[in-house]
C-alpha cells in the first residue's frame, strides 16, 4: 500500500454548510463570492450566507428537511449556489441533474432519488415539467428559480423571511447529495456522499491545490457534476475566492470571460485544454491574468497540456478523481517541479493506494529502471469515498471492499517519487493477439498531430474477430492539404509499437463527450455497431 506524501489533515465532524460559512470572519462578508459572467452582478459572502438560510427557512417551511431529496436541474447560475447550499441547509439531500437531459433521462432519476421536489430555470421548465409530472411531483413541488406562472419563485420564497431551521444528523452516514454517475460505460447510479464526504475532500484538496481567496476562478464546468460542485463551488467557497459562472461552454464567451472579469484560476476537461492548445481564437484575446489552469475528469496528455501552458503562459496542473471519491483522490501538488504534467499528481492526504495487477489479483510495488510501477488498477481508500450506490448493493459490492478500498477501474502506475499516472480504463483495454492497447495512449499520440484537433479511439470487431483500434478523428480547420485515414495511421504507426498501431480510421465533426468532457465511448461503439448492421443488411 502506497499513502499520501502529506500528514493527515483533520476532517471535522460538522456539515457542508458550517464547514463553508461558520467559519466566515468579519473581513470576508463583503467580499464577492460569486459574479454572473453574462451581466457582472455581484454576490457577496454575507449575502450569500443570508440568501442560504432564508431559502433553507423557506424549504422547511414546507416540510422539507431530513429525509427529503430534491431535484435540481440547473446550470452555472449564481442561485445554483444559494439553492444547493440551501437545500443541504435545510438537511435534505440534492440529486443533481445534468441540465442536457430529456425529460425521460430527468424522470429515471427524479424516480431512482425517490426525489419529491424539482428546482429548475424557466428555460428547462418544459422537460423539468414534463418529467416532474412522469415522477408524480406536483406543480406546487415544482420551484422555477427565475419564475413562472403557477410556480413558487427564488424571490419570492427569499422574501418570506422564514428562519433557517435547527436540524439534526450524523454528518458521517447522512446522505448530503446524490449525484449520478456519468454511464460512459454503464446505466447511471446513485453516488451515495455524506456530508463528511464532502467536507473532507474539500480539507484533502485545500494541502495540493493552491486557490487563494484573491483568485477569480471562472465557473464553466458544470456544478450539477461532482468535479464542478466540489472543486469549483465548494472548494472555491471555503477558500473566499470569487466565483465567475458560465451557464455552457462556449469559446469565444469562455475567453471573453476571462478578459472581462480578469479571471485568475481555470477548472477545465481536457477538451478545453485542446482549445487553449491549438484554437486560432485564443490569439485573439487577452487572458494574461491567468495564472493556473487545473484539469480533470478525464486523462489529459502531457504534450497538449504543456502546449496549452506555453501558449497562454499559465501554470497547468491536472488532477484524478470520480463521483465515487468525492470526486478527488490525486493531484499535482502546486509546489513541486518534478512532477511530469501527464501525470495526476501525488495522493491528497488521508489518502491510502494499492495498484492491483487486473490479471492475478497481486498489489504491484516494484518499481522497474524507469522508475515506474508495472500497470495496475488503481484502489483508494480515504474519508472521501463513497457510502455506496443508492439501491444497488451489488454494486456497491463490486467497487467497493471489504477493506474500504475502492475499486476505480483505471489503470495506473505509479513513480517511486510517489506520483501517479491513469493509463486507461480497465473495461476500455483493447485486446490485440494477446496485447493490451490502452486508447488514451494513442489518444495523446493522435492530439500531438497538428492536424488533428480532436480524437478518440474504441476497440472493434475485425472479420476474423480480432479486435483492433479505430480511431475517430476530427481534423483541424485551415489545413493546405486535407487530412487522410493514411496520413493518420502512417503517423501512429511511426510511433508506436506495431500491435499498437490504428488499423481503421474515421473523420467525425465531433467527438461525444459527457458534460464534464470524458469521452463517450459508449456512443462510439454504438455508432460503429449501427454501421456495421446496415452494411449487413444491404
Amino acid at each position: 500500500m502506497f499513502t499520501s506524501p502529506y500528514p493527515d489533515v483533520d476532517i471535522p465532524d460538522v456539515s457542508v454548510y458550517a464547514y463553508l460559512f461558520d467559519s466566515l470572519e468579519p473581513d470576508d462578508l463583503g467580499r464577492i463570492a460569486l459574479v454572473d459572467g453574462a451581466t457582472g452582478a455581484e454576490t457577496t459572502y454575507g449575502a450569500l450566507r443570508a440568501q442560504i438560510d432564508a431559502f433553507a427557512g423557506a424549504l422547511a417551511a414546507r416540510g422539507v428537511g431530513v429525509g427529503t431529496v430534491v431535484g435540481l436541474l440547473c446550470p452555472n447560475v449564481p442561485a445554483f449556489a444559494t439553492v444547493f447550499h440551501g437545500i443541504l441547509r435545510a438537511g435534505a439531500t440534492v440529486t443533481t441533474i445534468n441540465s442536457l437531459y430529456t425529460p425521460g433521462e430527468i424522470t429515471t432519476q427524479l424516480g431512482d432519488a425517490a426525489a419529491q421536489w424539482l428546482v429548475t430555470i424557466s428555460p428547462l421548465l418544459p422537460q423539468a415539467r414534463e418529467a416532474a409530472a412522469s415522477a408524480g411531483i406536483p406543480d406546487e413541488r415544482l420551484i422555477v428559480l427565475d419564475g413562472a406562472e403557477g410556480h413558487a419563485d427564488l424571490r419570492t420564497l427569499l422574501g418570506e423571511g422564514a428562519p433557517a431551521p435547527e436540524v439534526s444528523f450524523d454528518p458521517a452516514t447522512h446522505v448530503a447529495v446524490l449525484p449520478y454517475s456519468s454511464g460512459t460505460t454503464g446505466i447511471p447510479k446513485g453516488v451515495m456522499l455524506s456530508h463528511r464526504n464532502l467536507v473532507a475532500n474539500v480539507a484533502q484538496c485545500r494541502v495540493n491545490i493552491d486557490l487563494r481567496a484573491t483568485d477569480r476562478v471562472l465557473a464553466v464546468l458544470p456544478f450539477f457534476h461532482i468535479y464542478g460542485m466540489t472543486v469549483l463551488l465548494n472548494l472555491a467557497l471555503r477558500q473566499r475566492a470569487s466565483l465567475v459562472t458560465m451557464p455552457r461552454f462556449e469559446l469565444p464567451a469562455f475567453l471573453d470571460n476571462i478578459q472581462r472579469h480578469r479571471c485568475t484560476y481555470l477548472y477545465i476537461a481536457p477538451p478545453i485544454a485542446v482549445a487553449l492548445a491549438k484554437h486560432p481564437l485564443v490569439d485573439e484575446y487577452d487572458i494574461s491574468t491567468v495564472h493556473t489552469v487545473f484539469s480533470g475528469a478525464a486523462p489529459l496528455d502531457g504534450e497538449t497540456a504543456e502546449l496549452a501552458g506555453r501558449r497562454i503562459g499559465a501554470r497547468m496542473l491536472q488532477g484524478y478523481g470520480m463521483s465515487e471519491l468525492s470526486p478527488v483522490s490525486h493531484a499535482m501538488p502546486f509546489d513541486r517541479d518534478d512532477i511530469p504534467v501527464s501525470s495526476v499528481g501525488t495522493p491528497l492526504p488521508n489518502t491510502t493506494c494499492k495498484i492491483v495487477d487486473t490479471e492475478t489479483g497481486a498489489e504491484i510495488t516494484e518499481a522497474g529502471d524507469d522508475g515506474l510501477t508495472g500497470p495496475g488498477e488503481l484502489w483508494v481508500k480515504g474519508p472521501n469515498v463513497m457510502l455506496g450506490y443508492l439501491g444497488r448493493p451489488d454494486a456497491t459490492a463490486e467497487t467497493l471492499d471489504a477493506d474500504g478500498f475502492l475499486h476505480t477501474g483505471d489503470v495506473a502506475v505509479r513513480h517511486e517519487a510517489g506520483w501517479y499516472q491513469i493509463v486507461d480504463r480497465v473495461k476500455e483495454l483493447i485486446k490485440y493477439k494477446g496485447y493490451q492497447i490502452a486508447p488514451a495512449e494513442l489518444e495523446a499520440l493522435l492530439l500531438s498531430h497538428p492536424q488533428v484537433m480532436d480524437a478518440a479511439v474504441i476497440g472493434v470487431a475485425r472479420d476474423d474477430g480480432e479486435e483492433i483500434p479505430k480511431a475517430f478523428v476530427v481534423a483541424a480547420p485551415g489545413a493546405a492539404s486535407p487530412l487522410t485515414d493514411d496520413d493518420v495511421i502512417a503517423f501512429v504507426t511511426e510511433h508506436v509499437a506495431p500491435y499498437k498501431k490504428v488499423r481503421r480510421v474515421e473523420f467525425v465533426e465531433a467527438i461525444p463527450k459527457s458534460a464534464a468532457g470524458k469521452i463517450l465511448r459508449k456512443d462510439l461503439r454504438a455508432r460503429e455497431k449501427a454501421a456495421a448492421e446496415t452494411q449487413a443488411s444491404r
